[in-house]
């Protein structure tokens, strides 16, 4: 089994005070976890070295800057064409996010609108680019489990 990177009980801790309070600095920290300042300097340091910690920006929610509708786009892709297809996507605001994935369809996008007639505007845009043999596009009703990470780390700590 291949060497995988783990978190300890004080990593599992300093990440969940993150968490908790994202504008903290290393000395609040190091105040709540009763450890050294240097200590949570040197522990961050290596959390995100190893790529444990991978961002300190804002979260921002999409609804409140009026994008309201969530949609999750599928699309089949030509041979050879990935590239451009990605390319092209990049260029599109509302496409938050793209995964290649197995199966049926070759790309998994995240996308948001304004509205059902916005997103219906946002797929043309992603459709405007040759490669793109079909897509198919769920709207999300409603967040069941938002995105989640801290379970993760609790359970690599244990």
């Amino acid at each position: 089994m291949a060497n995988l990177p783990t978190v300890d009980d004080l990593d599992a801790r300093l990440i969940e005070a993150l968490a908790d309070s994202p504008r903290a600095g290393v000395l609040e920290l190091s105040r709540h976890l009763r450890v050294a300042r240097g200590t949570v300097q040197a522990r961050l340091d290596k959390l995100v070295q190893r790529g444990v910690v991978t961002g300190f920006g804002p979260q921002v929610e999409p609804a409140a800057l009026g994008y309201g509708v969530l949609a999750f786009t599928t699309l089949e892709i030509a041979q050879g064409r990935l590239a451009d297809v990605v390319s092209h996507l990049q260029a599109i605001p509302e496409v938050l996010e793209a995964h290649a994935t197995s199966g049926s369809g070759d790309l998994h996008c995240r996308v948001v609108a304004r509205t059902n007639a916005d997103l219906q505007d946002v797929i043309n845009r992603m459709l405007e680019v040759q490669g793109i043999d079909r897509t198919t596009t769920v709207i999300a009703l409603s967040e069941q489990i938002p995105y989640r990470v801290l379970p993760l780390v609790a359970r690599s700590a244990g």
